[in-house]
């Protein structure tokens, strides 16, 4: 038997691409499924919070500039590595979940999946949601999607790698930047994602991870004038009219959500990449 200590964890945000600790200094301590410690996470707050928007809008201008192919070969890369960090990811969910390690194992395959899924789509998007418009007149006239800009997204409470994914990857496809309230009780699965992120070719603040407490940081980020559209999966059910309200004060899309979270492992549509772009319609004059 070792007499070796374990090395207990103190885990910090994801900004910017840059890991900093809470402005606030504080932490809450993290337990599997059991009630046993794992480790402590960074307790966002609102400025850290204002700092994640502030990177995710500094970064929308490349990210949503690449060509969709680029976008696709990124993503792809992601899941390349979230493959290799497979043992990880599955020790991860199986101690926040409370799943047997086959299953846990499996959930973890089925979220390498969906994000190559969703890396697919990035060069489709335009095909299957734009159109050429017949119009009366010597013109051409084209309906093409354009990515809505910031999302921020409350993730899943209970799915803490499939959901999360779920509802990330397709803000990624469609060329939008992410602000992230992760699971509140289980974030370590979207802590590992972040360090996965920092060493694939995703540009910084792309996507910001925030760990916390949902119900403090969720009404902060529905408020904010500069985020664009927010995704409410997440969300503490008692809140979530009061968020609806806040978020119509600065017109920010929310797509619908059921009040419970879904079943993940059912198969995807493309249902959150049509809520997340706005359609651009093009008059040009023909040639003679």
């Amino acid at each position: 038997m070792s007499d070796r200590l374990t090395v207990s964890k103190t885990y910090k945000l994801y900004l910017g691409g840059a890991f900093p600790r809470s402005e606030s200094g504080r932490t809450y301590p993290v337990a599997d499924s059991k009630g046993r410690f794992l480790a402590n996470a960074a307790q966002g707050s609102r400025k850290d919070l204002r700092e994640a928007v502030v990177a995710a809008r500094g970064a929308f201008g490349k990210w949503s500039g690449a060509t969709a192919y680029n976008r696709g070969q990124v993503l792809y890369r992601v899941a390349e590595l979230l493959e290799g960090r497979r043992e990880q990811f599955a020790d991860e969910v199986a101690a926040g979940e409370g799943v047997p390690a086959k299953r846990a194992q499996a959930l973890v395959d089925a979220a390498v999946d969906r994000w190559v899924w969703y890396a697919g789509w990035t060069d489709k998007i335009a095909t299957v949601l734009g159109a050429a418009n017949p119009v009366a007149g010597p013109y051409f006239s084209f309906s093409v999607p354009e990515p809505t800009g910031v999302v921020g997204v409350l993730a899943p409470q209970r799915s803490s790698l499939l959901g999360l994914v779920s509802v990330l990857a397709p803000v990624l496809a469609v060329g939008a930047t992410a602000v992230v309230v992760t699971s509140q009780d289980r974030p370590l699965p979207a802590i590992t994602l972040s360090e996965v992120l920092a060493t694939s070719d995703v540009p910084g603040g792309v996507v910001n991870l925030l760990t916390g407490h949902t119900a403090e940081l969720a009404p902060w980020l529905a408020a904010h004038a500069d985020v664009n559209a927010l995704d409410l999966t997440g969300a503490p059910p008692e809140l979530r009219v009061d968020l609806e309200r806040s978020a119509a004060g600065t017109v920010k899309r929310v797509p619908r959500v059921p009040s419970t979270e879904p079943d993940w492992t059912a198969r995807p549509d493309i249902a959150r990449l049509r809520a997340l772009v706005e359609t651009k319609t093009v008059w040009h004059p023909m040639g003679v």
